[in-house]
């Protein structure tokens, strides 16, 4: 567990996504949710002997199942973007998996099959401000990992969650991007959040050197998906690019070479489909797409 600010606490030891925590004197705003239930166990352990109220909130930053199969189990309200709502109203309410393998951590945790989902309970469109007795939380819509990707701002502490708008010691998911509008967000961050505390979804802190990787990262990907397109070839031809992609991450744990692989093999072609391709050829509806 790493301490930012008073009452304000993530975790990145965990299966799946880096979870943080509000504590104010309303309550105990929560930022996702662990995957794994022993997780979540010791997760609801650590926040009681956090000071704050007895309510609890949990925030969703978008529809990844790393963040939102465990929900369930922290038993409380949960907000999301409208967007990610309406992934969840394309769900079935018991988790069954997928056909194909799309490098997420949930795949190495069998539990995770069979599981309820929860649902948001609350949604807005750009922008919505707590009041949790303590600095003023702001949750906005930055579109680019997906569709319904939001941030968590706390102005007054500087201090911001970010999701997986930046990820750490492994590359990103691609399979729901929107790249230009991803490196837009990450523009804005760059220019605009300089002295604040950044919390990445995957992996914890990050510095300006790991925003400017993102950033260089999904130039280059545009930038080959672009060329690969002009040239009319197939999209699984941009399999090629994956290992200039993996270069970037040297930093990354060698096991998980083969999901890491397999992550950008699976993206990079549905991210190619989105930007190129109308729906009709993917078969599949923008939200049926963001659920995989």
């Amino acid at each position: 567990m790493q301490h930012i600010e008073r009452g304000i606490i993530y975790e990145d030891s965990f299966l799946g996504v880096t979870v943080g925590a509000l504590a104010f004197q309303h309550g105990v705003i929560l930022i996702d949710a662990p995957l794994k239930a022993d997780d979540t166990r010791s997760w609801r352990s650590t926040l009681i002997n956090q000071r704050g109220g007895s309510n609890r909130l949990l925030v969703s930053l978008d529809a990844h199942p790393d963040r939102t199969l465990g929900a369930r189990l922290l038993d409380c309200t949960m907000i999301a973007h409208q967007k990610t709502a309406r992934v969840f109203r394309n769900r079935s309410t018991i988790f069954k998996g997928q056909s194909v393998e799309s490098g997420a951590d949930w795949e190495t945790y069998p539990e995770a099959i069979g599981l309820r989902w929860a649902s948001p309970d609350i949604t807005f469109t750009e922008r919505i401000t707590l009041h949790w007795g303590g600095p003023e939380v702001i949750l906005e819509h930055h579109p680019g990992p997906t569709p319904g990707s939001i941030w968590v701002i706390i102005p007054d502490m500087r201090v911001v969650f970010v999701g997986d708008a930046v990820v750490l010691r492994q590359p990103p998911f691609l399979a729901w991007a929107d790249l230009d509008a991803w490196i837009g967000g990450l523009d804005m961050l760059m220019n605009s959040y300089q002295d604040y505390v950044i919390v990445s979804g995957r992996g914890g802190q990050v510095v300006a050197e790991d925003i400017r990787r993102q950033i260089k990262v999904l130039k280059e990907i545009a930038n080959a998906l672009d060329n690969i397109a002009r040239k009319n070839a197939a999209p699984e031809d941009n399999k090629v690019l994956i290992p200039k992609i993996l270069a970037h991450y040297a930093d990354m744990p060698a096991e998980h070479l083969e999901r890491y692989t397999q992550r950008l093999r699976y993206g990079l072609h549905q991210c190619f489909l989105r930007r190129y391709r109308s729906v009709s050829l993917l078969g599949q509806t923008d939200v049926e797409n963001e659920e995989q």
